[in-house]
């Protein structure tokens, strides 16, 4: 009867559309460029302070550096602007998305399968999460539980499920989040991908077998809830969390620059406009808190794991300094043995290595704190794609981003199995 109920309300859900965001970016662009000079890469920056941009890649104005590539955002009515005088500059550019209305459009690329089955390969909004935890864990209760880990600004649960058989044990544990960036829908995609795989493979998949069994995986789905629900209700390229400032009427703060990790010096901003606004001071944002404050008090955590979008890299720290780790050379090599596990079945490649050096410096990231908290093997998924959605990666590609990535992450957990601390 139970299972009745649960499936009659999870029916409900999926057969009502979800609303689609409001703000439309009717003409507007996103530029590919790449400044080859000193010159032209303080060019790009004094013309982000006359023209409203919204820095994909990489993520802030002040992180546009000689020789890096970049993708940027330009609303409808400054695309022709911005596009005379990339030319007169001489900088090197191509149209990365030609009209980005259509392209959000076009995300939403897979039929619904059907309205009584959950469907993993779409992209589902929170009250559909919110409903598959609880049916995941009633499915499945011995191997999955939900807890609540604290709450968002806008008061939101914040949803953990712990994932493994003999929960009552004693066992290593990997934390692993999704979705701290609202816009990079493909990481919660994965999270639920995940646990869908331990749930249907257990006793039949033998390494998930061995991992279940030897290991605890929490999983929170959905970091910043309140992001996520405005990518659905208002702007589909919304990034930071919803809280308040006193001081500004811009909304949110940056989670992946509220850590105590270098917390707000390179690749961070102290205004709260900015979309890598640091915040008020360290953890000042309810979910970075009850993400620090549940590792904190679990010393049994051995890995963790933050899922974003995009780049196609797995990351070592640091992210917020040049400095080598004293563990630089071990997790080099199992970022490097997880990104050929990933390439295994879709040839799909990605790079490794400390953040710094291979993407941008960026301070006060999870990924980092996680580490100097004396969790020793620490990693950041940047999925999928650099070539043609950015963070508007189609459903269509859901299925084999989630499945090449899957491999990676049983990699990583492997290894800690077989090279515990």
């Amino acid at each position: 009867m139970l299972e009745l109920v649960f499936l009659v309300v999870f029916c409900l859900l999926v057969a009502v559309q979800p609303t689609r965001s409001e703000l439309r970016f009717e003409g507007a662009k996103v530029f590919r460029m790449k400044p080859n000079t000193e010159e032209q890469a303080v060019f790009i920056k004094h013309l982000a302070q006359k023209v409203m941009m919204d820095f994909w890649f990489p993520e802030s104005v002040n992180q546009v550096a000689q020789g890096m590539t970049a993708d940027i955002h330009v609303g409808g009515d400054s695309v022709l602007y911005v596009e005379n005088h990339l030319k007169y500059s001489g900088i090197d550019h191509s149209i990365f998305i030609d009209n980005l209305q259509d392209q959000i459009k076009s995300q939403f690329d897979r039929v619904l399968r059907s309205a009584e089955v959950y469907d993993y390969e779409k992209y589902n909004d929170w009250d559909k999460i919110v409903s598959w935890t609880e049916h995941i864990a009633a499915t499945f209760p011995s191997l999955v539980t939900r807890t609540e880990i604290g709450k968002t600004f806008e008061g939101n649960p914040i949803y953990l499920l712990k994932v493994g058989s003999r929960q009552d044990q004693s066992k290593p544990a990997v934390f692993m989040d999704c979705g701290i960036h609202a816009r990079e829908w493909i990481s919660p995609a994965f999270c639920q991908w995940f646990v869908k795989e331990a749930t249907n493979t257990y006793g039949s998949d033998n390494l998930m077998t061995t991992l279940l069994d030897n290991l605890v995986f929490y999983v929170v789905p959905v970091l910043n809830v309140d992001g996520y629900i405005y990518t659905w209700t208002n702007d589909r390229l919304w990034r930071k969390n919803r809280s308040k400032h006193p001081s500004s009427s811009c909304l949110g703060v940056d989670l992946n620059r509220n850590f105590d990790a270098g917390w707000c010096k390179l690749g961070s901003s102290k205004n709260p406009c900015d979309e890598t606004f640091c915040g008020s001071e360290v953890e000042s944002e309810l979910e970075v808190k009850a993400l620090a404050n549940f590792i904190r008090i679990h010393s049994d955590i051995k890995l963790y794991i933050t899922i974003h979008a995009y780049a196609q890299v797995v990351i070592v720290p640091y992210c917020y300094d040049y400095k080598t780790t004293p563990h630089r050379n071990e997790l080099n090599e199992i970022a490097k043995g997880a990104t050929r596990a990933l390439a295994s079945l879709y040839n799909t490649k990605y790079n490794y290595g400390p953040g710094a050096t291979v993407l941008y410096p960026a301070s006060g990231v999870s990924e980092d704190w996680s580490y100097d908290h004396g969790i020793k093997y620490s990693f950041t998924f940047e999925l999928r794609d650099i070539g043609r959605h950015g963070f508007l990666l189609p459903e269509s590609q859901i299925r084999p981003t989630c499945k090449e990535t899957m491999l990676a992450i049983k990699y990583i957990a492997k290894y800690l199995l077989d090279h515990p601390y």
